[in-house]
């Protein structure tokens, strides 16, 4: 009984919104490849065609209003100049106190783009960073450690000529650790004193110990790293500079972490600034970026392969408007709709 009440209910308050006004006026952005504004004029696009199964359940004549930028749209719908937006906008906090938005209709992510790396240009950038040279330094310390300590005995030897009594013996030590630590055993120093044997023995099984690690860690610092596999969550990005469209969810998003450096008018312009090294990242929403490098064949370019966080894309109403309790419904069937699924799937495979 009371389903039957609620959607009662539900059909006066929609039926009261449509004969109030027989015309739905929607603000548009081009944002392909959700809207796409055709040469009439017309919108198309990914979104478009969601709406196309949510069109023919509204009573009421559709005229589309195209904005040139998405903050000059959401300030139209704050101000009631229009009664909807069906493009992908990211629901955020800051939105949500002046609009409000749909059940949501497709989920997505933020991702980044950078330049691609040469295998030779990481590995030259790997082999002359600070983790390599410090494994280097350590390395060498040790080496010149224990091989001090056998000339600081040997010195003393009446006898020994293999260690040098002066400074210079630290040179014969530092030679005789570094081929005891390798195993080369060319035998032709070697401790005779009691200390220095001591020192020997236990230089050799420690440097069991250490090679492995010390030898690992030059190995590691050597290892071909691309920028990708430095950026682990979204406080990396501090470590370069990064750019995004202004007035966007993602700018919002960017801006909590003290982000990005730069701001652009347009995808083109971020891949622009990417290319001339303005900046090291660009980040956006992912099906818009990949759109956009499948669309120029960007093959200077990589799109990452991990999500900084998930979006999810609604429809935007002024704050308080009832077309959202209206339209809600509607879409949640055209969301379960074999329809929707069939451009999904062709959606995924690159098809119009």
């Amino acid at each position: 009984m009371m389903r039957i009440f609620k959607a009662f209910l539900l059909f006066i308050i929609s039926t009261s919104i449509w004969a109030q006004d027989s015309t739905l006026t929607i603000g548009l952005k081009p944002t392909p490849p959700f809207i796409v504004q055709e040469g009439s004029g017309r919108p198309a696009g990914l979104s478009y065609r969601f709406w196309e199964l949510i069109d023919d359940q509204v009573p009421a004549r559709v005229q589309y209003r195209w904005y040139d930028d998405m903050e000059g749209m959401l300030e139209a719908l704050a101000r009631g100049e229009v009664d909807l937006s069906i493009n992908p906008v990211t629901v955020t906090e800051q939105r949500m106190d002046s609009l409000d938005f749909s059940q949501p209709y497709f989920i997505s992510g933020t991702a980044m783009v950078r330049r691609s790396e040469s295998s030779w240009m990481v590995f030259l950038e790997n082999f002359f960073s600070r983790q390599f040279f410090s494994a280097i330094a350590i390395l060498l310390g040790v080496i010149l450690l224990f091989g001090t300590l056998v000339w600081f005995f040997e010195r003393r030897h009446p006898e020994g000529v293999q260690f040098r009594k002066n400074w210079r013996g630290i040179f014969d030590g530092f030679w005789w650790s570094a081929v005891t630590m390798t195993t080369v055993g060319y035998g032709d120093k070697s401790p005779e004193t009691s200390g220095g044997r001591t020192i020997a023995f236990i230089w050799m099984f420690t440097a069991i110990l250490l090679i492995s690690g010390l030898t690992a860690g030059v190995a590691s610092a050597l290892t071909v790293k691309s920028m990708e596999s430095k950026i682990e969550s979204i406080e990396d990005l501090r470590r370069f500079k990064t750019g995004t469209i202004d007035a966007t969810g993602t700018a919002e998003y960017l801006g909590n972490y003290g982000l990005p450096d730069n701001y652009y008018a347009s995808v083109e312009e971020g891949f622009e600034a990417l290319r001339k090294e303005e900046i090291d990242i660009f980040v956006f929403d992912r099906p818009v970026l990949r759109f956009y490098l499948e669309k120029s064949d960007n093959q200077d370019l990589v799109l990452d392969s991990r999500n900084l966080k998930t979006d999810y894309y609604s429809f935007t109403y002024p704050k308080g408007s009832p077309l959202r309790e209206a339209l809600d419904p509607k879409i949640v069937r055209a969301l379960k709709s074999d329809s929707w699924n069939f451009i999904l799937r062709k959606a995924s495979k690159g098809q119009d």
